[in-house]
């Protein structure tokens, strides 16, 4: 069902031809590097947090950190991971697939600086067996993004 939100969402932008579906799961930043043969960098792993009680995506490169002081500094909270049982009622896709394609009305989705590195990054569709090749303009299209943030060490 994530899937078919992702794939929804990613279709009205023009984007539904970018969907891979790969052999392998792609739940993990090396398994998806793995299954989609690029580097682990090139994953942009999606971040859940709460502020408060407002769901929070950051979209990071595969191997980037959240510095936790540029985070606060940024957001004027700690970050505070959504505890992995809550994560699809609060964002609408379980961990694995969790994306910024078909998610909950009220998250908000951030994309770090990280990113930018990478002429082409591969976000989560929704599932485990997922993902989506967009260049870094095209990811800005794709997603209703509040802004680029530098969070990340």
């Amino acid at each position: 069902m994530s899937l078919e939100k992702a794939a929804a969402c990613l279709e009205t932008k023009g984007f539904a031809g970018h969907i891979i579906i790969p052999e392998h799961s792609s739940a993990t930043v090396a398994e998806a590097a793995e299954a989609l043969g690029c580097e682990p960098g090139m994953i942009a792993k999606t971040l859940s947090f709460l502020q408060g009680e407002t769901p929070v995506l950051i979209l990071a490169e595969g191997l980037a950190r959240i510095d936790n002081k540029k985070y606060k500094s940024r957001f004027g909270c700690k970050a505070k991971m959504i505890p992995g049982d809550q994560v699809e009622a609060l964002i609408g896709h379980d961990i694995g697939g969790v994306c910024p394609f078909g998610i909950n009305e009220g998250v908000t989705v951030y994309l770090d600086e990280s990113l930018k590195q990478h002429d082409t990054v591969y976000p989560a569709a929704g599932s485990d067996h997922s993902a989506v090749r967009l260049t870094i303009a095209e990811l800005e299209q794709a997603c209703e993004h509040a802004g680029w943030v530098d969070v990340c060490k």
